[in-house]
């Protein structure tokens, strides 16, 4: 007897359906054709075990098991329920009142019948969604995460037994539901760390405003415990709130990666990641032999942040270069090409020299003029050109740190940041890709970033005075357009671009001595 289970493939974030077909016939032997890869193919121990604790038998006669369409290479282990109910029905142990085409079935199974988490359940709802099956019968653990998708019946189950049990009627389980914009703005801006308890560091906050109202990349230089990871983590508060399509966006992409964790819902603050320096180029920008989400893709919509720049491979450095400028990476195989989104904003921080202390008020630098430069150069020019702005962080001193004057919170901050957005939304209005200043072509910048005839001056002086390259002149010049819209301010003015050349340390050529 032949019977039919759907399920579903997630490649890149975005899932497509696939057709089980289970074939019972005369013979002895088992086979799974369809291109399966070994997990796939390993399934049919894992199903035969479940089947028995479940109280049914594994046919003894020929057994197909075929994965349409067959040009699709299969992955992963989460074929092992659709599979175990193909089976059963095509040798008429399972007699379904609810038809199994209807639904998209998922799910690893343990040897004893129950059912393990899988990766991308929210990708696989939405697309079933959008193929107009009625459901998806799912492990427990992912019920949350499908049910943020409306207008689909999620069946989360424990055990293989309760999915047949559902299938033949005899355990009505209720879908799922869950109000994705209730689970929205319940926890929107629900961040841990403010700028409210930051004491200090008032240039250093500036930048970050003017970082975030604009989408621009940051650099702090600071000696050790100056506090350069502790204001990059405070960053995110003060970054508009997620948009809805942002928040499904987000968590498309850790449902792939599988960084979502048990019961985990809908992700409503924007991501922070801070890999460490040892990572490698594939993790970092995302790629293996099932490609895969790197820390460039989870940090989307959110913020990048790597600590101690110098100490990360050249290599891997590198490779970041175009998701930076492009806003997604593209990982390509034999087989297939995978599109991952980088819309994500970069804060590196480093010290200013191997012992830390260059430029330090108090503390003397051992190191000499060439150390200090040879150290600096391990970070490559064209990577520095696409940071906005370079920050020197100094320590706090005591009396700024004990003073119990009450400083500006996230939150305040924030509402600068969304009206200076506001008017960068209105500005772009008519440009679908472009959302922020940071995010103009070269070509909109001369359009949009009109200076006059004194700031053409300040500006040539600067060029010629730093060594500015081309891509540095636009960042300026993009740079001075959100201080300008931070003020409120239609046009360019010269103390504007002035702010906006101070924030290019490392372009001087004196920096390091």
């Amino acid at each position: 007897m032949l019977a039919k289970t759907f399920g579903s493939a997630v490649f890149g974030v975005n899932a497509y359906t696939i057709t089980i077909e289970v074939n019972v016939g005369q013979g002895t032997k088992f086979f799974m054709v369809g291109l399966p890869d070994s997990a796939v193919k390993e399934s049919e121990q894992r199903v035969e075990s479940a089947i028995k604790h479940a109280g049914f038998m594994m046919p003894r006669q020929k057994t197909v098991v075929n994965l349409a369409p067959a040009d699709i290479r299969k992955e992963g282990s989460a074929y092992d329920l659709p599979i175990a109910l193909g089976v059963l029905a095509a040798s008429e142990q399972l007699l379904p009142k609810l038809p199994l085409e209807q639904y998209i079935i998922m799910g690893e199974l343990a040897l004893d019948g129950t059912l393990r988490p899988i990766k991308g359940a929210l990708p696989i709802a939405i697309e079933a969604r959008k193929q107009g099956f009625k459901g998806i019968v799912l492990p427990a653990a992912n019920a949350e995460e499908a049910a943020i998708v409306n207008n689909l019946d999620v069946i989360g189950v424990e055990t293989m037994t309760e999915a047949i049990e559902f299938f033949e009627g005899r355990n009505l389980v209720e879908p799922l539901v869950r109000d994705t914009r209730d689970i929205f703005f319940s926890t929107l801006n629900a961040y841990e760390a403010d700028f409210a308890h930051v004491q200090g560091q008032e240039n250093i906050k500036r930048a970050l405003e003017i970082a975030a109202a604009g989408g621009h990349n940051v650099i702090m230089i600071g000696p050790p415990g100056a506090g350069k990871t502790m204001l990059a983590k405070r960053l995110p508060s003060i970054l508009p709130p997620l948009t809805l399509q942002e928040a499904l966006e987000t968590t498309k992409i850790h449902s792939v990666a599988g960084k979502l964790g048990k019961m985990a819902s809908l992700i409503s603050t924007r991501p922070f990641r801070a890999p460490h320096h040892t990572i490698s180029d594939v993790a970092l920008v995302g790629g293996g032999a099932v490609p895969q989400p790197g820390e460039i893709s989870l940090a989307h919509n959110g913020v990048l942040f790597l600590d101690e720049l110098p100490e990360f491979k050249r290599t891997v450095l590198e490779v970041m270069r175009q998701p930076l400028e492009d806003r997604h990476v593209t990982i390509s195989r034999a087989r297939l090409s995978v599109d991952f989104p980088t819309n994500f904003m970069l804060i590196a921080s480093m010290n200013p020299c191997p012992c830390g202390y260059y430029n330090h008020p108090e503390k003397e630098c051992v190191c000499s003029p060439q150390t200090v430069q040879r150290y600096l150069s391990k970070v490559s020019g064209p990577l520095l050109d696409r940071i906005d702005l370079h920050v020197e962080v100094t320590p706090v001193n005591f009396d700024a740190m004990t003073a119990n004057k009450r400083t500006e919170s996230s939150e305040q901050i924030r509402e600068r940041v969304i009206k200076a957005r506001e008017i960068q939304i209105e500005r772009f209005k008519d440009f679908k890709e472009i959302h922020c200043n940071a995010m103009m072509p070269s070509q909109m910048v001369k359009d949009v970033c009109e200076i006059s005839t004194a700031g053409k001056t300040l500006l040539k002086t600067a060029m010629e005075r730093l060594g500015l390259s081309a891509r540095a002149y636009d960042r300026i010049l993009k740079v001075s357009r959100t201080i300008a819209d931070l003020a409120a301010s239609p046009e360019i003015k010269i103390e504007h671009l002035a702010e906006a050349i101070q924030y290019r340390s490392l372009d001087r050529d004196n920096w390091a001595g």
